[in-house]
């Protein structure tokens, strides 16, 4: 199914003016997470150099990749939000997770500026997946403007990156999205480990509340 997609993106490519290519290609490949996500960005400098453009064109193509990331990745905050409270409210007590504890956790991690340096880096870093960050910020219900400003400024500068590999090196261009996608699988066990790690916080949290709170 996912070379479909894939399939869809290269036809794209053929046919499209690469802004327009990058800023739909974003769009599909954040929401279609397995999708490698070098995939749009390396392609688009590709085309770039085909077409014999400079360097500040790249700065183009990575505003119109960021702005259609941006887009993908807030759909996918919906969806983590609109499933959280699904998940909240049918499986968290089994496990001891509620949706206020959730929200609560959410409140403290979307103020403060370390906060919004984290989202950025974990946007900006090559090898980070940008679908689970999307997933954790909207079960977590991280402050919506912080999470959409940090996110579009890490966006663009991993943006960047990948116009300038495709732009730059072309016969390279297949290993190297193989390699980063590989890459990007550690990234995502990382991010699967931070989810088990926080809800097995909040399991032993609410079972020393609940001894505390019974009588001997």
């Amino acid at each position: 199914m996912f070379d479909f997609f894939i399939a869809i993106l290269q036809s794209w490519a053929e046919v499209l003016p690469p802004p327009w290519f990058t800023f739909l290609g974003t769009i599909l490949e954040e929401i279609i997470a397995p999708i490698p996500s070098p995939l749009v960005m390396t392609l688009g400098g590709s085309l770039a150099a085909s077409l014999h453009k400079n360097i500040p064109y790249l700065f183009l193509l990575a505003l119109t990749g960021t702005a259609g990331k941006t887009i993908g990745s807030y759909v996918i905050y919906i969806i983590a939000d609109k499933f959280e409270d699904i998940l909240s409210t049918k499986v968290g007590k089994w496990i001891g997770i509620t949706h206020a504890q959730i929200e609560d956790i959410g409140a403290r991690l979307g103020k403060g500026w370390k906060d919004s340096v984290v989202i950025f880096a974990l946007r900006a870093i090559p090898i980070m997946p940008t679908a689970p960050v999307s997933l954790v910020a909207g079960i977590l219900k991280i402050d919506i403007k912080t999470y959409l400003v940090s996110s579009a400024l890490g966006i663009f500068v991993r943006n960047m990156f990948y116009l300038y590999i495709g732009f730059t090196s072309l016969d390279a261009l297949e290993k190297i999205n193989t390699n980063l996608a590989s890459l990007e699988s550690i990234g995502s066990i990382i991010v699967l480990l931070f989810i088990v790690t926080l809800a097995y916080y909040m399991y032993k949290k609410r079972q020393n509340l609940w001894k505390e709170s019974t009588p001997l």
